[in-house]
């Protein structure tokens, strides 16, 4: 009974070590039909074959697309992706890049900004600058230059820069001095130069100084007040005769034609 026993056991372990080494050939067998996905990125398409192909995978071309940034011929992107674990013999689908895409740059001279806007975005160009600056005899809001110029032909993806006009710019004129002339008279000057009056102040008489205490007090100090400064500036309708005492811009600045100038008069 004893032997019968001990001949039962060693079978059973002779059984147990026969599934193990049945699962571990078939563990060692399922892996070693599987790969990684090389990385095919950049290669042409016969590098990219001969890689798959060394990796026991195949390779085939699918698809094209316009790419910026990846050489025209080369591999633009791949499915499935590297590293990617598959059973040998699989088939890596490919995309290839046709390189940037080539435009022709529109006419945008003679139209307006926002017609260059839409007519660039419609060939899937991108503006890069837009420049305004006044100019004589241009229109406003004119689009007077462009670069890369119009019909240029070959170039991959541009940003055009464009320049718009501003219209003519204003006049400008230094503001002379009008301190110590009649109102009436500046008036005169300003209309027929193109300018307008614009606010015009009145200011107050300065108050005559008075005395504190009558010579009358002996036990009183006289005290004298110190001249007061100019009173406050009242909007009234002041006459022709009036004399400027400031205006406003101040002498020497820079105005635009058909500005109002301002003044304070007394």
């Amino acid at each position: 009974m004893r032997n019968l026993l001990r001949y039962f056991l060693m079978a059973l372990v002779l059984l147990a070590v026969a599934l193990l080494s049945a699962l571990t050939a078939m563990r060692l067998a399922i892996h070693g039909r599987e790969v990684s996905v090389p990385d095919l990125r950049g290669k042409t398409p016969i590098e990219a074959r001969r890689i798959a192909d060394d990796a026991g995978l195949a390779a085939s071309v699918e698809r094209n697309y316009y790419s910026a940034t990846i050489p025209e011929g080369r591999v633009l992107s791949q499915m499935p992706n590297p590293g990617t674990v598959v059973r040998r013999g699989w088939e890596i689908r490919l995309a290839l890049s046709l390189g940037p895409q080539r435009v022709t740059v529109p006419q945008l001279v003679g139209g307006s900004e926002r017609a260059a806007d839409l007519t660039v975005a419609q060939r899937g160009i991108e503006i890069e600058s837009i420049a305004h600056a006044a100019l004589p005899g241009a229109a406003s809001d004119q689009v007077v230059g462009q670069n890369p110029p119009a019909n240029s032909t070959n170039v991959s993806a541009p940003k055009v820069s464009v320049l718009v006009s501003q219209g003519d710019s204003p006049a400008a004129f230094v503001m002379p001095s009008f301190l110590g002339q009649p109102l009436g008279t500046v008036t005169n000057t300003l209309h027929d130069a193109g300018f307008s009056v614009g606010r015009v102040t009145m200011m107050q008489p300065i108050s005559p100084p008075a005395s504190a205490v009558p010579n009358g007090n002996p036990s009183a100090q006289q005290e004298t007040t110190a001249p007061s400064a100019p009173g406050p500036l009242v909007a009234t309708s002041p006459s022709p005769a009036s004399i400027v005492v400031s205006q406003d811009p101040p002498p020497g600045a820079k105005v635009v034609a058909g500005s109002a100038i301002n003044f304070v008069v007394k």
